[in-house]
């Protein structure tokens, strides 16, 4: 199997070194430095247009780069043959900012599809494994035979993540899980969150605006501004650098509210 030799308990899950992603003449990221820690909920903030699901779409080999190096389980993506990259690839678990369910299936088979396309499981077996998959993300029996338009915005939200761990991935990547959601399904997401990293000894990449979310489930802050990370670290680090945009980021009305929120939770 691929990475058996280079996987180690110390370096990195993933490693992005001088990243570069430009469109055109429109550069989105420049010397982009990134590590993903084994084990952590790393939570990926920045403004509008920084660039944080076209980082997530590069790492997981969705978008290919316009430079820079991006090492994988210690293997660098770019340099691998398409049949190891498909090894290094399945396992991951992706969940999409909208769930990207396919509106014509019920959830169970949603789940059972990439179970039955890379892992060539019987759909009969599949289908039985799908359940379970829902259930780990909370949803009740019933759920498995229904269609998405059925579903509420938390329960898609889950259905989407039962679909992301179906593969039973090392790393999960999280296009802002909880938008869209209310208070009270955001808070029982992050609590499932971090249910799943310790009960599979998950790593996780984060994408979030959720105050909160940083606040109760993550290890680790890093901040896309100015085309890179600007700053990557505890939060309580992050949220003390003196850069304009990390303070009215952390420090206005929500982030004083959250911040409160989590030191009495």
């Amino acid at each position: 199997m691929v990475n058996e030799q280079v996987d180690d308990g110390f370096r990195p899950l993933i490693r992005v070194r001088d990243l570069e992603n430009r469109f055109g003449s429109h550069v989105v990221h420049q010397e982009l430095d990134l590590d993903l820690e084994r084990g952590e909920i790393l939570g990926v903030v920045g403004g509008s247009g920084s660039g944080k699901s076209v980082l997530l779409r590069s790492i997981v080999g969705l978008l290919r780069p316009s430079a820079g190096r991006i090492e994988v389980f210690g293997e660098d993506l770019q340099q691998l043959s398409a049949s190891a990259r498909s090894r290094v690839e399945r396992r991951f678990g992706v969940l999409f900012q909208r769930g990207a369910l396919f509106t014509s299936l019920t959830l169970a088979e949603n789940v059972a599809l990439p179970l039955i396309e890379h892992a060539g499981l019987p759909r009969s077996e599949a289908e039985a494994l799908a359940r379970l998959k829902l259930a780990l993300a909370g949803l009740p029996g019933k759920a498995a035979t229904q269609y998405p338009a059925e579903l509420s915005g938390g329960m898609i939200k889950r259905a989407a993540l039962a679909r992301a761990l179906a593969l039973d991935p090392e790393v999960l990547f999280l296009d802002e899980p909880t938008a869209g959601l209310d208070p009270i399904g955001a808070a029982a997401f992050d609590r499932l969150l971090m249910t799943l990293r310790d009960a599979l000894s998950l790593s996780v990449f984060l994408i979030t605006h959720d105050l909160d979310t940083l606040y109760t489930a993550c290890d680790r802050v890093a901040v896309l501004a100015q085309r890179r990370v600007l700053v990557a670290g505890p939060l309580e680090s992050v949220a003390a650098t003196d850069e304009a945009w990390i303070h009215d980021y952390f420090h206005g009305p929500r982030g004083r509210a959250a911040e409160n929120a989590a030191r009495t939770a």
